[in-house]
């Protein structure tokens, strides 16, 4: 079915705060080692030594990404001890992962 262009309207729009909690999360995927930080967490919790390892980044920079990661809510954390483990915060989190690899391997 092809929509009519004239037929937009703003009941179609989401309300407002919807939309800036879906800017703030989109932001937070949009960047290459918070993209790749994303990725090695859907195998589970990981810490930032191991994130820096994988990433062969400095831990500056890994922590930095994972700050940015936790305001956009896309990331969790849990302690033990000394060491913090991230997460993704949900299912939901896993889920637009999985839709956004999919869709940049069909543009390949």
């Amino acid at each position: 079915m092809v929509s009519d262009p004239s037929a937009a309207s703003d009941e179609q729009l989401p309300p407002t705060d919807v939309v800036e909690e879906s800017v703030r999360l989109l932001k937070g995927v949009a960047d290459p080692t918070r993209l790749r930080i994303l990725c090695l967490l859907r195998a589970g919790e990981v810490n930032v030594h191991a994130l820096t390892d994988a990433l062969d980044v400095t831990q500056s920079a890994v922590s930095h990404q994972l700050r940015v990661l936790r305001e956009a809510r896309l990331v969790a954390t849990r302690r033990a001890g000394r060491y913090v483990y991230y997460r993704l915060t949900d299912d939901h989190v896993h889920d637009i992962l999985s839709a956004a690899l999919d869709h940049g391997r069909e543009v390949r």
